[in-house]
């Protein structure tokens, strides 16, 4: 695979920016716990935790909204651009949770803060994904589309790596009544590292030639989201999309997104293991969605997002099982591995497949829309995962393991109402 100068530029600056993008959801994951505690001290541990995990999912639920927003915008007058304003805007607010007063300092008024900030950050955030994925499909030569979207979609679990390293040094360094005073605050402080690096290697990228193509022959459509829903054609390959999109979200944050709480929560284990399932796991996604895009380029989209879904269908249930009764690192390890790989994997050809479904003159406000459209019901998952939990008992790992069902039933009709795009020409 023999790539220009240009097309590798476009390709680390979209991929930085989906790490960042990780990076900041999975830090609030990992420290949700004492952020129930210190934002949301209810006296209740578990309302405590849903309240956390409410604020956390009003970033998913705004990412909608930024990415129909910068998408628009992506659309309109360029991606680089867009993509300029929402590494700034997310870079900052990551930075910003780490300078937040707690109920503490400033009673009510904290959880208000915390909220309008994560606010802020899905709106940025939203818009990062859809003009990433679609200047880099756009740019890189066909051939190569399945491997560079599933490399592309790993940037996410990267980010989601450098995280977790950043959280076993600051605890670490920062145990006990340090981590809560200070140390969760400078794991947010170091966001603004990989926001500045991102920022330098997007300036001297170049616009997209698709987009410039159409801009210079004055084919830019002036209303992308309106078209969207006005057109029929574009319409179903929206909804039909959705459903994917729906099944992935639903599936990804039932298991890595619920991961931390849950081995914190309901697994009896070392508490000093979790780091390094964390990266056991998140590696595993890592590599399993370069796997993916690679065999979408084989087999196609449709069938490798079938073949995950038949696959997680079957082994949620003893993967789950098996994690939650496992007696060694090893073990845990092994069954991590099993769960992450079978139900996180499918995102690898998405960058790809979402490029291939619309048409340049709507593409940007498509795939962020559409892709960030799938957490309107997948970001609740943490939250339906605690509520069913908290009173499983026994049931615990069969509970969570049909939630992943749930979201590969989604996701295997999906693969089935959608057509395969690996051969379209997106130029």
């Amino acid at each position: 695979m023999n790539l220009s100068s240009h097309q590798r530029s476009v390709l680390l600056g979209s991929f930085l920016g989906w790490a960042l993008d990780g990076y900041d959801l999975v830090l609030m994951l990992l420290v949700i716990p004492l952020i129930s505690k210190l934002f949301f001290p209810t006296g209740n541990a578990t309302l405590s935790l849903l309240a956390a995990f409410a604020a956390y999912v009003v970033t998913l639920i705004m990412r909608p909204v930024g990415g129909a927003f910068f998408g628009n915008f992506g659309d309109k007058i360029g991606r680089k651009k867009a993509m300029m304003i929402t590494i700034i805007g997310f870079s900052v607010a990551t930075f910003s949770t780490g300078l937040l007063p707690t109920w503490e300092m400033v009673g009510i008024l904290a959880p208000i803060f915390l909220v309008t900030l994560r606010f802020l950050q899905g709106f940025f955030a939203g818009g990062e994904w859809g003009s990433g994925a679609v200047i880099t499909m756009e740019t890189v030569p066909k051939s190569s589309r399945g491997l560079l979207s599933g490399i592309l979609q790993s940037g996410y679990n990267f980010g989601f790596i450098l995280a977790s390293v950043v959280y076993y040094f600051v605890f670490t360094h920062f145990s006990g009544p340090q981590f809560t005073e200070i140390g969760w605050r400078i794991m947010f402080f170091t966001g603004i590292i990989p926001g500045l690096t991102t920022l330098f290697v997007r300036i001297k990228m170049k616009e997209s030639q698709v987009w410039l193509e159409k801009f210079h022959q004055k084919k830019i459509e002036r209303a992308p989201l309106r078209k969207i829903f006005s057109d029929v054609n574009i319409r179903k390959r929206f909804f039909l999309a959705l459903i994917i999109m729906t099944g992935l979200q639903y599936g990804y944050y039932t298991t890595m997104g619920f991961y931390p709480t849950f081995l914190q929560n309901y697994v009896n284990m070392d508490k000093s293991e979790i780091p390094f399932l964390l990266i056991v796991a998140t590696i595993t996604s890592f590599f399993g969605q370069i796997f993916a895009g690679y065999i979408s380029q084989k087999i196609g989209r449709m069938k490798t997002l079938g073949l995950f879904a038949i696959s997680a269908i079957i082994l949620a249930i003893p993967a789950v099982y098996g994690l939650y009764h496992a007696v060694s690192f090893y073990e845990r390890s092994l069954y991590t591995v099993i769960l992450i790989f079978t139900a996180t994997s499918g995102f690898g050809p998405i960058p790809a497949f979402l490029s291939e479904r619309f048409p340049t003159q709507v593409r940007n406000t498509a795939n962020g829309f559409v892709y960030n459209g799938g957490l309107l019901i997948g970001s609740w998952a943490p939250l339906i995962a605690v509520s069913l939990l908290s009173h499983g008992g026994s049931f615990i790992p069969v509970l969570l393991g049909i939630n992943v069902i749930v979201a590969s039933i989604i996701l295997l009709f999906g693969s089935k109402m959608n057509p395969e795009t690996r051969d379209t020409e997106i130029n």
